[in-house]
C-alpha cells in the first residue's frame, strides 16, 4: 500500500494505514538501529509472509578488515521471524524471539541481502504444537548472500509460541 497521497480522513484510515506492511517497511527503515546500520528493508508482503532485506557496504557499516561488520549481519535478520509469525496468528498468541546463532561463512565483502518466508506449514506446526495450551519452539533459518551469490552467514532464529490463557474474573 503506497503512502496516502492525503492525511487519512478517519482515525480507522489512519488505523488501518499503520497496520500495514508498506506503514511497517516505512516506519522500520527509519529505526535508528536500521538507518545508522545501512538496513534497509525493502519489501514486506501485504500478508507478512514474506520480508526482503539489505546491508549496504560503506566505511561506516565495515568492521577492522573491511568486511560487513558482523553485528550488522545479525540485526538485518533479528525482528522478522518473530514479527512475520505474529502477524499471522494475531493476537490469541503470545510470541517471542527465544535464541539466535549465525555463522560467519565467507568475508561480506559486498552488499548483502536476505529473504525470509512463512509459509503456510510453519503456521499449522505452531497451531497444532499449541492447540492444547503447550508451548511451540520454532527454528528458522536464513542465508546472508552477498551480489555474486556467495553465502556470507547462516543464521538461526528460534521463537517462542503459547496460545494466550484465558483469564477469568476472580470473584470473591
Amino acid at each position: 500500500m503506497p503512502l496516502p497521497r492525503r492525511l487519512p480522513r478517519t482515525y480507522a484510515d489512519l488505523t488501518a494505514f499503520l497496520r500495514s506492511a508498506e506503514a511497517m517497511r516505512r516506519l522500520m527503515n527509519l529505526w535508528p538501529p536500521f538507518l545508522c546500520s545501512g538496513i534497509h528493508i525493502m519489501a514486506i508482503s501485504e500478508d507478512f509472509r514474506h520480508v526482503a532485506v539489505r546491508l549496504r557496504k560503506h566505511r561506516l557499516t565495515a568492521n577492522y578488515v573491511g568486511t560487513q561488520y558482523g553485528g550488522s549481519l545479525y540485526s538485518m535478520t533479528d525482528p522478522f521471524w518473530m514479527l512475520l509469525v505474529l502477524r499471522n496468528l494475531g493476537s490469541d498468541y503470545v510470541v517471542w524471539d527465544r535464541a539466535a546463532e549465525i555463522e560467519f561463512v565467507s568475508p561480506g565483502r559486498t552488499e548483502v541481502s536476505t529473504e525470509f518466508r512463512l509459509t503456510d506449514a510453519h503456521l499449522e506446526q505452531i497451531r497444532h504444537e499449541t492447540a492444547g495450551g503447550d508451548k511451540c519452539l520454532v527454528w528458522f533459518d536464513n542465508e546472508v548472500v552477498g551480489t555474486d551469490g556467495t553465502v556470507v552467514a547462516r543464521v538461526r532464529k528460534q521463537v517462542y509460541v503459547r496460545r494466550k490463557r484465558d483469564r477469568g474474573l476472580v470473584t470473591g
